[in-house]
């Protein structure tokens, strides 16, 4: 791998301090998306995704997810 001339060095320093990188959006990060999508089930309905889960050797957001969309078609 070449490495950088100074001269390349300054002219990269140059670009990138008159053009910054646009880090804006939203707010958080990894951990607060997946604390967002988290949600707290009774113990019948996660005992139900659990079991579900090992019998048809899927995770438990694979068996949400069909149950889910088994909803939203029957319901359309």
């Amino acid at each position: 791998m070449t490495r950088m001339t100074e001269e390349e060095a300054w002219a990269l320093d140059d670009e990138v301090t008159r053009n910054p990188p646009n880090v804006v959006g939203k707010p958080g990060g990894f951990f607060t998306d997946r604390r967002d999508r988290m949600v707290l089930l009774d113990q019948f309905s996660a005992g139900y995704i659990k079991s579900a889960a090992e019998s048809e050797h899927k995770t438990p957001a694979e068996v949400i997810g069909e149950l889910v969309r088994e909803k939203i078609v029957t319901s359309a």
